[in-house]
């Protein structure tokens, strides 16, 4: 099983990248049939990419959630799932070619982490593993595409001067309206990971919540979210300025997953 996962994984790297390559070609050689072809090499890496997570959780034998290479391997697999989502139902193929990139650079990032598979510690082994880790998976994934919908917000007026691209880019209102949806999303499942963290923290540590250096950046994170939806919903906030607040929440957000675990160790430190 470990030596088919490998294969698989090794197959997700190729396919993820041969999408981000047919991504920029659309965009380069301005032809709708490469954007086409970049979607079904996408799903089909989407595909390939959960039966590597099915075959590493059989050769676990649980869920594959728990360690730096797991979870993101998972994290890009969340961010392809929801950015997918996102383009079919908007079909919006640009949001692709910028999602594609940062989706290969997190499975990158998964590469060079260790594959080992170790016994889990006595605090994993519990059934709100799974409800834990996964909501923080769409959380993130969703924060991810708000994040990439906010990078061509700011960028659009320069992406669609010749033209091309200015009939495959929504209108700023509809950007940003999309971003809107994907943060309110990514905020819910946030919250959702929060709760179940804390629950299965008193039951593991006897205590709800400890201050640990990811707990404490994961509430960081989930306040930067939460004042953009009330500035947006009470304020009216938008255009520009939330553009700019989403793309630092996900800055945000990389750092409690990657600078977290290297600079500020403490009790997630395996995840």
């Amino acid at each position: 099983m470990e030596s088919l996962e490998r294969v698989l994984f090794t197959a997700v790297l190729f396919t993820y990248f041969a999408a981000m390559v047919l991504y920029f070609a659309f965009i380069a050689m301005k032809k709708d049939n490469l954007s086409k072809g970049a979607l079904i090499v996408q799903a089909a890496g989407f595909l390939v990419h959960t039966c590597t997570i099915v075959v590493r959780g059989i050769a676990a034998g649980r869920l594959p959630l728990t360690n730096q290479y797991e979870f993101a391997s998972a994290f890009a697999w969340g961010l392809c799932l929801v950015s997918l989502i996102f383009i079919i139902r908007f079909r919006f193929p640009v949001l692709g070619a910028f999602a594609a990139p940062v989706i290969f650079l997190i499975i990158g990032y998964a590469a060079m982490q260790s594959k080992e598979i170790h016994e889990l510690m006595p605090a994993l082994k519990s059934t709100w593993l799974g409800f834990h880790v996964s909501s923080a998976i769409i959380s993130y994934g969703s924060f991810g595409v708000s994040f990439v919908l906010s990078i061509i917000f700011l960028m659009r007026d320069r992406i669609t001067a010749h033209g091309f691209l200015d009939e495959h880019i929504p209108s700023r209102q509809k950007l940003d309206l999309i971003s809107y949806r994907s943060v309110a999303l990514g905020l819910l499942f946030l919250t959702i990971t929060i709760i179940s963290g804390a629950i299965w923290a008193d039951r593991a540590w006897g205590s709800y919540w400890s201050w640990d250096p990811k707990e404490t950046w994961s509430l960081v994170t989930w306040i930067i979210y939460a004042v953009y939806l009330h500035l947006r919903i009470r304020r009216g906030w938008n255009g520009r300025a939330a553009a700019i607040f989403a793309v630092i929440g996900f800055i945000c957000v990389i750092f409690t997953y990657i600078g977290v675990n290297t600079f500020l160790p403490g009790m997630h430190s395996y995840a």
